[in-house]
């Protein structure tokens, strides 16, 4: 008779995550991550995230950070960094940490530094898959690079004993391409006392011009290329050549702030948002427009649909999981501006229809939670550790690490 796995007894005590962004910039895979740090430390296990910083971090993180060199991404600004590996510095106060299991959140040159060091002294490792990073050339003129940045993360994943991702049909499209050995889900979940249809606040919507009766479209996001803008705006100026009214709410950040705000001078810009004020944002609007292919769940889909907005997006693997196309709002093909119009001028101009679909978007929501998620990626951790159930570490005493950054 086949027994459950017991994974109690395997439950890592230490584990140090490696991430390309931990906090100077506040994303998806990166609220994820604080997330699962704040969680596994209410578990009493001890975590300790390797991480770029910037000189202003974005937001206060989860857990403890140790900072590792790193520089600006070309083109970038100072948005995103790219650390350099890692120093005899952070190797002496990794392995002073005994981890018990390695997360590689990135496949970047720290994630690959970290991975040459997990398979050196014996530590199982893991990976999450948050971002289509083998999508973004394509958005900066350099779709032949895609196929190698494809290979080059094929042979990453592959050496791990775990990859997560998001959902079954980002499991689907990976499986295809060969990208790992063995693919496990890791859902997210949404906080459902912070977004929600109560957090709809008109008195906002007039101060910033929103008459009662008009239809607001929002992104929520960061303003780069690859998050689908081109496709957004030239959607919007679909609508408008129709003559369907609307109003564009754009919230976020990013390096191409004035060039999307050139594309669409009547929309309504609000800078970056969190806590209180991106609630509020969400439940205002009406409806949430995501064009992008590059995400590999999507969080900002999810949490628009904890706020009572039905969601059109890009039928590709950030919504596919999430939106049920014609209940809870509509999924379309890539790059059909034409399909996109259609779908948004149906919610504007049916009433009944867009209510509909706002209800089952919230009804939806209410049954993805973080805690549900994350103890079954804790779960998986201990399937992980009993590839490897002896552990490198003799030391019975450990440096204390609070005082990391």
């Amino acid at each position: 008779m086949h027994m459950p796995f017991d994974t109690h007894n395997l439950r890592p005590k230490r584990i140090a995550l490696f991430s390309g962004n931990y906090n100077y910039v506040m994303d998806g895979p990166v609220r994820a991550l604080n997330k699962l740090v704040e969680y596994l430390e209410k578990q009493g296990i001890e975590v300790l995230v390797f991480a770029p910083t910037a000189k202003e971090a974005a937001f206060r993180h989860k857990g403890t950070l140790v900072s590792v060199p790193s520089v600006c991404l070309p083109g970038r600004r100072s948005e995103y960094r790219l650390a350099l590996g890692m120093p005899r510095r952070v190797k002496r106060q990794l392995e002073a940490f005994e981890p018990d299991l390695i997360h590689l959140a990135a496949p970047d040159i720290l994630g690959w530094r970290a991975l040459s060091w997990a398979k050196k002294h014996g530590v199982p490792t893991v990976a999450s898959f948050h971002t289509r990073f083998d999508t973004y050339p394509r958005y900066y003129h350099m779709a032949w690079l895609e196929k190698y940045v494809t290979a080059l993360m094929r042979k990453f994943y592959h050496r791990c004993e775990q990859v997560y991702v998001p959902s079954e049909c980002m499991r689907t499209i990976l499986k295809d391409q060969d990208m790992a050995k063995d693919l496990r889900i890791w859902s997210r979940g949404v906080d459902a006392q912070q977004f929600s249809p109560k957090r709809r606040d008109m008195d906002w919507r007039r101060s910033l011009g929103i008459a009662d009766d008009e239809i607001v479209i929002s992104f929520v996001g960061r303003l780069v290329l690859e998050k689908g803008l081109g496709v957004f705006a030239d959607t919007l100026d679909a609508l408008k050549r129709r003559g369907v009214p609307y109003k564009a709410l754009i919230v976020g950040a990013g390096p191409e702030r004035d060039r999307f705000a050139e594309q669409l001078p009547e929309a309504i810009f609000t800078g970056y948002l969190q806590g209180d004020d991106l609630a509020r944002a969400y439940a205002s609007s009406d409806i949430f427009f995501n064009a992008s292919i590059t995400e590999t769940f999507g969080n900002v889909t999810l949490e628009a649909m904890a706020s009572g907005v039905p969601a059109v997006c890009a039928d590709a693997s950030g919504s596919r999981s999430l939106v049920t196309s014609g209940e809870t709002g509509f999924l379309v093909e890539p790059g059909n501006i034409e399909a996109f119009a259609d779908k948004l001028s149906l919610l504007i101009e049916d009433r009944p229809l867009h209510q509909a679909m706002a209800n089952a978007s919230y009804e939806t929501s209410k049954d993805i939670t973080w805690d549900a998620v994350l103890g079954r990626l804790l779960e998986q951790y201990g399937e992980a550790i009993s590839k490897c159930p002896t552990r490198p570490w003799k030391q019975s005493t450990r440096p204390d690490f609070s005082a990391a950054e």
